[in-house]
């Protein structure tokens, strides 16, 4: 991975020449991302999701973006300190927790980690494949995920995933109850999935709890400077790099990161690859978390979606921060 330090428009002609190029200071950080938020603050695109009613009450104005490198800065522009519900964001630190307990071949075997070309809450792409949720970010693998955590009952399995997801943030989270209550009155479809996956063998504890903990755990509220320093625990290898806790070991670091690359922006996430260039994971609450390997998370949050449920706002903005700092995985 090349250095960075010189003015960001340098950066694509001084890589050219084979110079190293230094890590973006903190100031230039702070340049791109206000300059990002400038240019899409008024952008009216979009809507927010309301097949959870909670979260079409939510301002469709606010917008935050956020960024923690690996040595801990933290750069703020906009509703950084807004809570909202985590949704699948959550599933990315789930699948942590359950690598971390019973290794990523587990993942991999028991849930698969193919993009499904249909939507996230899909019936169908369970009842064509073999009866595997095939990846952990649509609906049916994270409510497998959720079963595979070693759990004696519901209480005990949200107890793993909340401490999971404090380790990552670095800081104490709770339940929005107006979210959890709005999306444990509609989780229909959730339950039916989690049905059809028990009965294919494919559910590891009882579809009912498992459901209820998916619920919760997408309920839970944060900022967006929380969740960019859970993504940054992830860029820097494991590590919280706030309060400098492993939370993952280096080596898991990148199946997650190789998951969050074909399946983060579920049918949107090959033109994700293609505009920014870096793992990420959404959330029809208007958060998206993504990674610069070994430097940095970036952040948006904005509640209108577009018709993938992907924030138009916030991918936005990480598209220009990839961009105007050159760190896309595919570039050289």
């Amino acid at each position: 991975m090349k250095l960075r330090q010189v003015p960001l428009q340098c950066v694509s002609l001084v890589a050219s020449i084979g110079m190293a190029v230094a890590a973006p200071s903190v100031e230039q950080l702070q340049k791109v991302a206000e300059a990002a938020h400038a240019k899409f603050k008024d952008l009216d695109e979009g809507k927010n999701a309301d097949y959870i009613p909670a979260l079409a009450e939510v301002p469709s104005e606010l917008f935050g973006i956020a960024i923690v490198t690996n040595n801990g800065d933290v750069i703020k522009v906009g509703d950084t300190d807004a809570v909202y519900s985590i949704q699948s964001c959550s599933k990315v630190f789930t699948m942590c927790l359950v690598m971390n307990e019973s290794g990523a071949n587990s993942v991999l075997t028991k849930i698969n980690v193919e993009p499904t070309g249909e939507a996230f809450n899909s019936v169908r792409a369970i009842e064509e494949g073999d009866g595997r949720a095939d990846n952990p970010f649509v609906n049916a693998g994270a409510i497998a995920t959720v079963s595979m955590i070693k759990a004696k009952d519901a209480e005990e399995r949200w107890q793993k995933i909340i401490d999971t997801y404090e380790a990552f943030a670095g800081s104490k989270l709770t339940v929005l109850p107006d979210i959890y209550k709005s999306e444990a009155e509609t989780n229909f479809r959730n339950r039916g999935i989690a049905h059809i996956l028990y009965n294919s063998g494919n559910l590891f504890c009882d579809p009912l709890e498992a459901t209820e903990v998916y619920t919760k755990q997408c309920s839970v509220g944060v900022n967006t400077e929380q969740l960019a320093v859970m993504g940054g625990t992830l860029a820097n290898g494991g590590v919280n790099p706030v309060t400098k806790k492993r939370c993952l070991p280096e080596e898991m670091v990148p199946q997650v990161l190789a998951v969050m690359t074909m399946n983060g922006f579920y049918d949107g996430s090959g033109q994700w690859a293609w505009k920014a260039g870096l793992p990420a994971k959404t959330g029809v609450g208007g958060g998206i978390v993504a990674v610069v390997p070994g430097e940095m998370a970036i952040v948006g949050f904005s509640p209108p979606l577009d018709e993938y449920g992907n924030s138009i706002r916030a991918q936005k903005a990480i598209e220009y921060i990839s961009q105007e700092l050159g760190v896309s995985i595919f570039e050289d």
